[in-house]
């Protein structure tokens, strides 16, 4: 990514009540005096008056910061302007801005990016931000502000600081056992601070996965044509997402609808009524059903509680009870209308109970899919580390294993995803 001094609108598109400029590298402090006729002292605001440098044109009345290197957000000189949000007003400031020399506008993300290559966040934290942006419920806001607020971050220098001392007492084998320095009884590896260790890694992998949080529970409905699945699909998601009709086939393929549920990510999968079938068409969607039914996270099932596909993933839902005259059978979980919203409430209720089985607690950290794979590779080098009878080889699996924690806050073997991560980021973050 290109060096030089950025500039970017930090919030959102004018016009609004304030429009925040920022400015970041070795010449906002040069910008910044151009634009007001004076450095501002570091870190409190002052009002000033932007003048384009070139005509002297009063631009704007704004407030105005000065940030000095290191302790700013980006680890660099960095300045921001508090603007009027008009149009014409932000459009001038950026005008000016670009005739500066050393200048130039942001890419997606950059601002983050030299937080992170100058040590003010790590990427841990930087994947955080990324998801906070990104957040629309509040599982997912709460989940992003502990990863972007360094909970993962300081779990992994915890655990560094416990291989540390693994490695430390193996060294002192290695390099000393031939003075007599080190006892000849004593075990070249701690085997109760490397189980303590493990068992801490293993408990943070065996947490839910955090994909959950972002892109929702997968709830499939399923069951036998005309019993009511696109109704409930269109109901939970509070619109008209699948088509409904007292015809029986009428669902042939699958239908998602994103929804959020009492804070919750939920993606909801209407499919084509499960039964043999001479249509081409219904047939494939039937097979497509049956599929997505492997991956659901949980299952509506409208149909005979004895046929259904997967017990342990299910609840029995018992569709259309305005209609029915009939009690429900025993292994039926719920009875619900889709029509008079009898039921609903108690559906939503239920759904919510068992999705927090399947999310990350709350004031716990979240891991991705990336975490996971270091996770699991500092791991599996542990378990070599634990099994060595050779203390050389034994060095080797803990310095693998440092290795594996350091990729989780960037110190080693990340370049290869900076770009694509920090390209999720807007211009002015």
């Amino acid at each position: 990514m290109p060096a030089g001094t950025i500039y970017a609108l930090s919030s959102g598109n004018p016009p609004a009540a304030i429009a925040v400029v920022r400015i970041s590298g070795a010449e906002a402090s040069g910008a910044l005096t151009s634009l007001a006729g004076r450095l501002p002292k570091p870190r409190r605001a002052s009002l000033v008056a932007l003048r384009d440098p070139s005509t002297g044109d009063l631009l704007d009345n704004a407030l105005a910061l000065f940030f000095p290197g290191p302790r700013s957000a980006t680890g660099e000189d960095a300045a921001e302007l508090h603007l009027h949000g008009g149009r014409s007003v932000v459009r001038a400031v950026l005008a000016a801005l670009a005739e500066m020399p050393g200048l130039r506008e942001a890419e997606p993300g950059e601002f983050t990016r030299r937080a992170f290559e100058n040590g003010r966040i790590d990427l841990a934290e930087a994947e955080g931000l990324a998801d906070l942006l990104l957040a629309e419920t509040e599982s997912q806001r709460r989940a992003a502000l502990a990863l972007a607020g360094g909970a993962l971050s300081r779990a992994v220098e915890a655990w560094q600081h416990a291989l540390l001392s693994l490695a430390a007492r193996l060294e002192a084998v290695l390099d000393f056992a031939d003075e007599g320095d080190v006892e000849e009884e004593q075990s070249f590896i701690d085997g109760a601070a490397l189980k303590t260790l493990t068992v801490e890694i293993q408990a943070t992998l065996d947490r839910p996965a955090s994909e959950r949080l972002r892109d929702g529970i997968r709830v499939v409905i399923a069951g036998p044509p005309n019993s009511g699945k696109s109704s409930l699909l269109n109901w939970l998601a509070g619109r008209q997402a699948a088509i409904t009709s007292a015809i029986a086939g009428t669902t042939r393929d699958l239908v998602e609808a994103p929804t959020a549920i009492g804070g919750t990510a939920f993606l909801l999968i209407d499919t084509a009524g499960l039964r043999d079938s001479g249509d081409e068409i219904e047939s494939i969607g039937v097979e497509r059903a049956r599929a997505t039914l492997a991956g659901a996270d949980l299952i509506l099932w409208l149909g005979d509680p004895n046929e259904c596909p997967d017990p342990p993933r299910a609840i029995n839902v018992r569709s259309m009870a305005d209609l029915r005259s009939d009690s429900p059978g025993p292994d039926v979980d719920i009875s619900v209308s889709s029509e008079t919203g009898q039921g609903m409430d108690e559906l939503v209720h239920l759904l919510i109970t068992r999705s927090r089985a399947l999310l990350p607690i709350n004031g716990e950290v979240a891991i991705n899919l990336r975490h996971r794979s270091a996770l699991a590779g500092c791991l599996s080098h542990l378990r070599d580390a634990g099994g060595s009878s050779d203390p050389v080889l034994a060095s080797e699996s803990l310095r693998q294993a440092r290795i594996a924690l350091d990729s989780i806050t960037g110190r080693a073997g990340v370049e290869d995803m900076l770009d694509a991560l920090f390209s999720r980021f807007c211009i002015g973050k």
